[in-house]
């Protein structure tokens, strides 16, 4: 149980999202019927740094193994709702040649479509709360459901909601301690072409701090403090980048939660371990080798980064 290495500052971390059931193709072959999931992929890049509590949907499909994998994590799965007569969302996705883009196959959402994430009364006191590219309004109810009023809050999105339900989204700005997005999702947001103009901007929108991430191109931290950037880790086994994101973000409030501390330095460490966490998981399909790998494995990674950005 990684329960063990955890620091006497660690608290508990809750992990809003999807849990799916995925079918992924790229150039490098198909997996069918994996974990997947944004709330999959945090909790357990989460779990390397502190206990991670996950909300989210079943169905009575959802296999045994997978339950299994959260348990292995020390995962606390309290909040995840098992609706035993419904079947798991359900994505299938293939990568283009070179991963030059993304094609949704089929999506299937099941009891993901009603979805409405209703806390346990113990996860209401998380100090740590990430929530998952889920709509805006949901982001908003697991907000308003939360006793701890001054709760660290890092909020992810989907280009779709941006479009869809801005004035839901832009509501929840001024609510979110750090927003984490991508460059497409700043540049819509913004207008900004630049990334820097952008995340300066996103800032004025209401988060005290932004992330921006490029991919393979590395991160971009806008802190109160100042401004950090950092490469991706030189991975040279690419295999599906499906959920990177996903655990860059899990670690990333893990890490915080684990330290129990938000400044500038502690945010600077937090992006570099993200960024290991987001290495592993694209050498493999699903969470297999964000899983396999252990804490040890992102400890190296986040050494060797040390390395290459120091001068």
């Amino acid at each position: 149980m990684p329960a063990q290495n955890y620091l006497k500052t660690a608290r508990p971390c809750l992990i809003v999202g999807s849990v799916a059931i995925d079918r992924v193709a790229t150039p490098h072959g198909q997996s069918d019927n994996i974990l997947g999931g944004a709330a999959s992929y945090a909790a357990i890049a989460a779990s390397y740094f502190t206990q991670a509590r996950l909300v989210g949907v079943v169905g009575g499909d959802f296999p045994t193994a997978f339950h299994r994998r959260f348990k292995k994590h020390g995962i606390d799965t309290e909040g995840l709702q098992i609706e035993k007569d419904g079947k798991t969302f359900y994505w299938s996705g293939q990568y283009h040649e070179n991963f030059a883009g993304r094609s949704t196959l089929e999506i299937q959402l099941n009891v993901f479509e009603k979805f409405s994430p209703t806390l346990p009364t113990t996860y209401r006191q998380s100090p740590y709360v990430m929530l998952g590219a889920i709509q805006p309004a949901l982001q908003h109810h697991v907000l308003d459901q939360l006793a701890a009023k001054k709760a660290f809050v890092l909020a992810d999105t989907f280009d779709l909601w941006i479009k869809t339900t801005r004035d839901d989204f832009d509501r929840l700005l001024p609510r979110v301690d750090l927003l984490v997005i991508n460059e497409d999702e700043s540049r819509l947001l913004t207008g900004e072409a630049s990334l820097i103009s952008a995340g300066h901007k996103l800032r004025k929108m209401g988060p005290r701090m932004v992330v921006l991430k490029k991919g393979e191109h590395g991160s971009l931290l806008f802190h109160p403090d100042g401004f950090f950037a950092i490469p991706a880790y030189p991975v040279t086994k690419f295999i599906d980048p499906t959920g990177a994101g996903d655990s860059y973000a899990g670690a990333l409030i893990g890490y915080l939660a684990s330290v129990n501390r938000t400044d500038f330095a502690a945010l600077k460490k937090a992006v570099a371990y993200a960024t290991a966490a987001a290495s592993l998981t694209v050498e493999s399909f699903s969470v297999d080798r964000l899983s396999k790998g252990g804490r040890k494995t992102v400890d190296a990674r986040y050494r060797e980064l040390e390395k290459i950005t120091r001068f």
